[in-house]
């Protein structure tokens, strides 16, 4: 700093002062998270009920050391490093957390320090320098093997062991896909015990270390009912507490030079940051796995907006489908025959891909310079830091970075990797656009905090259940962030269209022309059933509903009408024609079908713009009144003619594209 180097000690490992992983546990804690989602999804608590671990790695180590203590329901029952081998057939959850905490902080410790007294009968430690090993009755069954057996017989029947996880926190590559050699595991160091993934029995594997498994390995456990990530996922929190280390560093750098902050203050006020730095790095990994399982949750439906992002990311030269183990398209027609969407892994490679694409365009554009998206750069940094440093944070050297990686971040997590090309492709917008569309439509609505209070029900709901409400959320962002991106004016920027449509909405919101025929009353009763709680349901319930508000609101700027009386008028109308029956009913068609499924969007855009031509007609034919019924008995006959066709196409049973398309050249009669 003395010698004018701005960036000063703000490197991912910047000397003695920083963060550090171990002591924090932080990639451990990342890992954990990915680990307690999957569990949550399967209904099941890792921190009260006990659950069956066998992991690679010792007490010593930071990810797995650190990884097992996070929960005193662990129940360790196997586990090997490169120097020895740890049975406990029947471990108490009380004593045995307690041994691994003293040997985690016991300096350069080993399996061998163990206390063999606090192990259960049959099991040991082992070295793995012996020729053979005795093995006990409970060890036998444990196993699965006669005795005596060799070490690394036993530590590939670890591996293959029933169990509910299997943690890696060690180094090696211990499982390899059917379809591949021990040569292309690329770890020759541990051929003799590696296993395929169809062996493994885990329910969920955590991927605390790098390289547990190769890609095509995940790829077949999670096709074979196994839940797994990638490392890349799972041990992110190292490296994403590394990038706050040296944002944060820089903006303090700045306060340093300019006299506020001495070098010895900065390294107390880094020091005090700690849990807050860690709580962020964990929310992102918490928002991270839940993308990958809302995408999960899609399956077939997004199969074939997936392949169109895969092609789209090809032609740009930005991805190599067969180093990456995603599927050719060939592959894909299979999987859709079979009905085998994407696995976790391979939608962990998508959400990559995708986020750093999408950074790259907002970053080349003018987005992160829109005063409104200020507020993601302050809430970046730890609340102390924004109270005392606030000037600092705003002249931040790499702010546009920050706000780029922060929105992207974001739109990826809430609206899934095809997010972007599904609406650039549906709206024929650029990605800076669809960033614009995507922050009005979060503003506009409130939909984070929608998203928090889903959050606030993990182990209180279903895990299928509070998935499906996230999905009612991201549904209704799609769509208005679509709605955003043809009818928004963004040269304004984006805090006067959040502003002009905000408390229309808000108004909108308790409106009667807004209940959905009932719908949303039913919906909300059924959320409520599940476990949400009252406001939230009603919110999640009249969401489908009010994302119709739009419309009503631009409708009623426009001829400056009353917003009431204009929803009237929209309900009014989509009633007499059935309208509100052929989106329901739309919902279902062209799914897993790229092509088919824009053109059902663009035709419900297009139903949705005869609607307001039609509601804008009546009102100016009535001299401003907003009055359905007056526009209907002008127009009895054609009116008359136009639904009868409509309901025919709807009553000729399961509705067809072709028969969407029908319906909509009837209702443009009247636009």
């Amino acid at each position: 700093l003395e010698h004018g180097f701005w960036l000063g000690d703000a490197f991912a490992s910047g000397g003695s002062v920083g963060y550090d992983h171990k002591k924090m546990a932080i990639t451990a804690r990342g890992g954990w998270e990915a680990v307690k989602r999957h569990f949550r999804e399967m209904n099941a608590d890792l921190q009260t009920t006990p659950f069956r671990v066998i992991g690679v790695g010792d007490m010593s180590g930071d990810v797995f050391g650190n990884g097992m203590l996070l929960s005193r329901a662990i129940k360790l029952v196997a586990a090997f490093d490169h120097r020895d081998i740890f049975l406990d057939p029947n471990p108490d959850t009380k004593t045995s957390w307690e041994e691994r905490k003293r040997m985690f902080d016991l300096p350069r410790s080993s399996w061998q320090d163990y206390n063999r007294a606090l192990i259960s009968s049959g099991g040991g430690v082992f070295s793995r320098n012996v020729k053979s090993i005795d093995l006990p009755l409970q060890a036998r069954a444990l196993l699965g093997l006669p005795s005596p057996a060799t070490p690394n017989q036993i530590m590939n029947a670890i591996l293959k062991m029933q169990t509910d996880l299997l943690w890696f926190g060690g180094i090696g590559t211990f499982i390899r896909a059917t379809t591949e050699t021990n040569e292309q595991a690329g770890d020759r160091t541990n051929d003799a015990i590696r296993v395929t993934a169809l062996e493994v029995q885990a329910k969920v594997i955590g991927e605390g270390a790098n390289l547990g498994l190769t890609q095509k390995a995940r790829i077949e456990f999670g096709l074979n009912g196994g839940r797994i990530n990638t490392d890349a996922i799972d041990n992110s929190a190292g490296v994403n507490s590394s990038d706050f280390e040296v944002n944060i560093k820089i903006g303090l750098a700045a306060a340093m030079a300019s006299g506020k902050l001495t070098l010895e203050d900065r390294n107390v006020f880094l020091a005090s940051m700690t849990d807050q730095v860690a709580d962020s790095v964990l929310r992102n990994n918490y928002l991270q796995t839940l993308a990958i399982s809302l995408g999960e949750q899609r399956g077939m439906d997004d199969l074939g907006f997936q392949r169109r992002l895969m092609q789209k990311f090809e032609v740009a030269g930005l991805l190599d489908r067969k180093l990456e183990g995603l599927p050719s398209d060939g592959e894909l027609a299979e999987r859709r025959m079979k009905a085998q969407p994407l696995t976790r892994p391979e939608l962990a490679v998508l959400l990559a891909y995708s986020k750093v694409d999408l950074k790259r365009e907002i970053l080349a554009s003018h987005v992160p310079d829109d005063p409104y998206l200020s507020q993601e750069l302050s809430n970046y940094f730890p609340a102390a830091m924004r109270l005392r440093f606030g000037e600092e944070i705003a002249a931040h050297r790499l702010r546009r970075e920050i706000v780029a990686t922060v929105l992207t971040n974001d739109i990826i997590n809430r609206g899934g990797s095809t997010f972007s090309v599904r609406l650039a492709d549906e709206t024929g917008h650029e990605p800076e656009t669809i960033a614009y569309a995507f922050a009005a439509a979060m503003g506009v609505f409130g939909m984070a905090s929608m998203y928090n209070a889903i959050d606030a029900l993990d182990g209180k709901v279903d895990g299928g259940r509070q998935l499906a409400l996230y999905h009612t959320v991201q549904d209704a962002l799609r769509q208005t962030t679509a709605w955003f991106l043809r009818h928004g004016r963004f040269e304004l920027g984006l805090t006067q269209v959040i502003e002009a449509y905000r408390d229309g909405v808000h108004r909108m919101a308790t409106t009667p022309a807004l209940n959905g025929n009932g719908e949303a009353a039913a919906l909300s009763e059924m959320f409520a059933a599940w476990g949400a709680p009252e406001a939230l349901a009603g919110k999640l319930a009249k969401l489908p509903e009010l994302a119709k508000s739009l419309e009503i609101v631009l409708t009623a700027q426009t001829l400056e009408q009353d917003e009431a009386a204009i929803g009237r008028a929209f309900s009014e109308a989509e009633s007499y024609f059935r309208l509100d029956e052929l989106r329901a009913r739309s919902a279902a068609l062209g799914q897993g079908d790229h092509f088919d499924r824009l053109a059902v969007n663009g035709t419900l855009e297009a139903l949705a713009g005869v609607q307001r031509a039609i509601v804008t007609n009546a009102i100016r034919a009535n001299n401003g009144g907003a009055s359905f019924a007056a526009w209907l008995e002008a127009n009895a006959a054609k009116a008359a003619r136009v639904r009868k066709n409509i309901s025919e196409t709807l009553d000729a049973g399961e509705l067809t594209l072709a028969k969407l398309t029908v319906a909509a050249s009837h209702l443009r009669d009247l636009g």
